[in-house]
């Protein structure tokens, strides 16, 4: 079920007025019932992996619970401890490599033998990819460490657990939420609260517009771009480029901001998944603003169990650099995504290498790194980096990848730009106006985010008139200029695939 469908608007309501209806005791079993029906919209036989993934881990932190407890030695107590956390990732991991990259490992496994002039004749396994399988495993493993850890207790109640893993407004694309809050707010059935269901509807509003509005629109153009790259070259792949840059952006986004939306409608508050990231002056600290629970997450479970920075700088750009590999491997089994998350990888740690030199250089020329040309050339540049690793994430593979980098580089026709070309791309001058103010949008609302300007409290601390006129004008914006209908087909959110 998506959240830009007519399903998911007639299902939200139902889900909310029912919550709020029913005795406490029964909240959390009807938002468990309501969260595996939605995610068995998409395909009922594989939330049984879903189920499979929850009896793991809640099993896992019942035995670290009780091996903690009992009167085991020290050491011993340590090492059953282990051994569970191993099984539980184990199993969990196990689970997710045969379904997204069995088929991968094995190409890769032949393509090395291949080399070695050894032929290995692979079997295609018909895999189908469940949805949302990489963000329920992560979040569910996260426990296990949690409790291992004694960061969190380990949750007695099965039914409260299993909404824990499948709670369905991030269930499928995130945000990757931890133990220690998302569990917590479940064990507290919640009272229907106005002002967090205003802010909560609000909070969708704004998601709506960035997926169906921004995100869809911009898909059109990229996706003709990107679908036939070698009929529109140079020019048109370098703007396709920079759009995606925003669709991925819109697309992921929106969904975080609707989930965060409908969480909020139902007392439940998710963590924050980005923060104005395409404003950053550096590519570390985008890295600190996108997707911030899947970033986090490797920070706490992979980069610091790794050591961090605490085994000199050496080790910290190896661990670094391991932690955006695998990150590229998250995301797809696919050897281009492992580029895409190598060349971020390495943008951070050329960055540090270079940081002395680049100081003792604006020290030189008496640069003012306050001023504002200083802070848009940086964030420009960092723009730049982010942007052309882009190209191996959307490309269909590596070498296609290369391929639209060649033309890029290759062929120079920016006369396109003006004499109405990119109008046979898929978008009129009208789409192309409306998606430039809706880009403008985007970037003041980032920019009041980064100031610390918060819109949502300034509309509601107006007249009831104006607020009320102002989502009825919003509703009408989303509705008449969003990419929907019958005439459109519904768009999948990007990280569906992941």
């Amino acid at each position: 079920m998506l959240f830009n469908s007519l399903d998911f608007l007639l299902f939200f309501p139902v889900v909310v007025l029912i919550y709020f209806a029913i005795p406490k005791k029964g909240k959390h079993l009807w938002l468990l019932v309501s969260s595996y029906y939605f995610y068995m919209c998409w395909n009922a036989k594989y939330v049984l992996l879903l189920f499979a993934s929850t009896v793991i881990t809640y099993i896992s932190g019942l035995l670290i619970e009780r091996i903690r407890c009992s009167g085991y030695g020290v050491g011993r107590r340590e090492a059953l401890k282990k051994c569970i956390v191993a099984g539980s990732f184990a199993s969990n991991l196990g689970i997710l490599f045969y379904f997204k990259y069995m088929n991968f490992a094995l190409d890769s496994l032949a393509r090395v033998l291949a080399g070695f002039h050894v032929q290995l004749d692979v079997p295609a396994f018909d895999i189908v990819l469940p949805v949302g399988i990489s963000f329920y495993t992560f979040q569910a493993l996260s426990y296990t460490m949690d409790v291992y850890r004694g960061e969190t207790y380990a949750e007695k109640n099965f039914f409260r657990y299993a909404l824990f893993v499948s709670f369905f407004p991030q269930l499928v694309a995130g945000p990757i939420e931890r133990s220690k809050n998302l569990l917590r707010e479940l064990a507290v059935p919640k009272r229907f609260d106005f002002e967090k269901a205003r802010e909560g509807f609000l909070l969708m509003l704004w998601g709506f517009f960035l997926k169906i509005v921004v995100a869809d629109r911009i898909a059109v153009f990229v996706d003709t771009i990107y679908g036939n790259h070698a009929a529109w070259p140079g020019c048109y792949l370098i703007l396709a480029t920079i759009l995606f840059a925003f669709q991925i952006y819109c697309d992921f986004s929106g969904y975080s901001t609707i989930a965060l939306g409908a969480a909020k409608i139902l007392g439940i508050s998710l963590m924050e998944n980005f923060d104005a990231p395409y404003l950053s002056l550096t590519v570390a600290d985008f890295w600190r603003r996108w997707h911030m629970s899947l970033t986090s997450w490797f920070k706490d479970y992979l980069y610091i169990p790794l050591g961090g920075s605490r085994k000199g700088r050496l080790r910290k750009h190896f661990n670094k650099m391991l932690v955006f590999l695998v990150s590229g491997l998250w995301h797809g089994a696919q050897f281009s995504f492992i580029v895409w998350g190598g060349l971020n990888g390495l943008y951070q740690v050329l960055g540090e290498i270079t940081e002395p030199v680049r100081d003792r250089l604006v020290s030189a020329l008496r640069l003012n790194r306050r001023s504002f040309g200083h802070r848009l050339a940086r964030m420009a540049g960092t723009f730049v980096l982010i942007d052309f690793s882009w190209i191996f994430f959307r490309a269909a593979h590596f070498t296609e990848a290369l391929s639209i980098i060649k033309s890029m580089i290759t062929v120079r026709n920016p006369w396109i730009l003006f004499d109405g070309s990119l109008y046979e791309c898929g978008l009129d001058a009208k789409n192309f106006r409306l998606l430039t103010i809706s880009i403008l949008i985007l970037l003041f609302a980032d920019y009041c985010k980064r100031k610390k300007i918060a819109i949502r409290k300034i509309i509601m601390d107006q007249d009831y008139w104006f607020r009320w006129l102002f989502i009825a004008l919003a509703i009408n914006f989303i509705l008449l200029f969003g990419k929907w209908g019958p005439s459109f087909d519904q768009s999948n959110f990007i990280y569906f695939q992941f």
